[in-house]
């Protein structure tokens, strides 16, 4: 049987290659699904703490502002240690502290276990996309970082559909001790996951030695212009994304008194998994739109859609309309997600990728860190729809700084 182009580029695909992309992408998906964990019970440590919104938000808030600072951390260990080790420490970090937010007997000591988890979310993006980038070859690039990227759908969509079995009948703490659990794949990691070549032979070079994890570098011309222009689109789809996926499961649930659509705990998670099916389709058939369109207009299209699509979800609050709408916003509300990865590998040389990624993908978190609580105080205030359309204003802003990013597709790693 002939095999189709389509899958093609995955199945012929060296066996280190593949190997690296399930790390990358393992790494990814419980970073998503433990994340995912704190949006799903947030009600419930609301009522168990008795905090305001305000304050869950601005613990949430905590977490993003630590994850940029995770990113620029473990992106310069993996450019001097070794993508491995970066996936390795950051999946330890975010696992075991997750576990630990099960056992806070205060805000003070979850708020700090949360801290010490963005730590380690930041890098595991960092890291994984670094690995998987250099990894594969330029052609298929944008579909394998766009896989990767597909497990936090995964992740995400597993936590909510976990949470309505487990929540109910063990309460929040029982959600945070299972996303403990990545911790067990970073045996599996340690002994299969080989290096990169291209990082391997970076090691050779004395100047790339001096180099390695020098973030001076990214801030220098020709990539001064590059840098900002790429931070400053982080730091616009991060805040809408964070503005709109961290408060979405209370939006639906919150009573209509609140500002909230008032749904049942099984009908808010069938509603997330349906969105988090389509946000896997959205990552996967990105990088193959890229490979073939170009990062530019695959990535403006998407942003584009996804700004009307948000609008339209917090004005709506039927069950069966939000569960037609809810993929269509996941497929293009997430898929641009798939885009950072192989878009900064090809604008920065190999001595500092995984420290560009870091800086400049991860430093949109500081603006992100700011949407819970913004979001929080905007719903308690004028609504949800109000507090979604500050997302949908990000993302055109976001569309407008492509002006000034330059065309990669097909793009040689150096």
């Amino acid at each position: 049987m002939t095999e189709t182009p389509t899958l093609g580029w995955l199945r012929f695909a060296p066996a280190s290659s593949k190997r690296a992309l399930v790390a990358a992408a393992l790494g990814w998906m419980f970073d998503g699904f433990d994340i995912m964990v704190y949006s799903m019970v947030l009600t419930a440590v609301i009522a168990d703490f008795g905090i305001s919104k305000a304050v869950g938000g601005a613990m949430g808030s905590l977490t993003l502002a630590a994850s940029a600072l995770g990113g620029v951390l473990f992106g310069t260990l993996a450019d001097r240690r070794g993508r491995r080790t970066g996936i390795i420490t950051s999946v330890l970090m975010y696992s075991i502290f997750t576990a630990a937010c099960g056992l806070a007997q205060s805000v003070w000591q979850l708020a700090i276990f949360r801290c010490f988890l963005g730590l380690g979310m930041g890098g595991a993006w960092t890291a994984g996309a670094a690995l998987v980038s250099e990894s594969w070859p330029n052609e298929h690039r944008g579909k394998a970082i766009g896989l990767m990227q597909s497990a936090w759908a995964i992740g995400y969509g597993g936590a909510a559909l976990l949470s309505a079995i487990v929540l109910p009948r063990f309460g929040w703490r029982a959600m945070f001790l299972i996303g403990g659990l990545p911790a067990l794949t970073v045996l599996w990691i340690r002994g299969n996951v080989e290096e990169p070549e291209i990082w391997k032979s970076s090691q050779g070079s004395q100047g790339a030695r001096g180099a390695q994890g020098s973030l001076a570098l990214i801030f220098r011309p020709p990539y001064r212009r590059i840098t900002i222009s790429m931070v400053s689109l982080s730091l616009c789809t991060l805040y809408a994304y964070w503005a709109f996926n961290f408060w979405v499961p209370s939006y639906l649930l919150l009573p209509p008194a609140q500002h909230g659509a008032g749904f049942s705990t099984n009908t808010v998670a069938m509603l997330l998994v349906s969105m988090n099916v389509g946000g896997w389709f959205g990552y996967v058939t990105y990088g193959y739109v890229a490979d073939r369109f170009g990062r530019r207009p695959s990535f403006v299209t998407y942003l584009l859609s996804a700004a009307v699509l948000v609008l339209l979800y917090g004005a709506t609050q039927s069950p069966i309309l939000l569960l037609g709408l809810g993929p269509f916003v996941g497929f293009f509300g997430t898929g641009y997600m798939s885009g950072f990865g192989s878009t900064i590998a090809e604008l920065y040389p190999t001595a500092v990728r995984a420290a560009a990624t870091g800086f400049t993908f991860n430093i949109g978190r500081v603006a992100s860190a700011l949407a819970p609580f913004l979001i929080g105080s905007l719903a308690q205030t004028r609504g949800f729809g109000a507090a979604f359309a500050t997302a949908s204003a990000a993302l055109v802003l976001g569309a407008l700084t492509w002006m000034y990013i330059p065309e990669t597709k097909g793009r040689a790693l150096t």
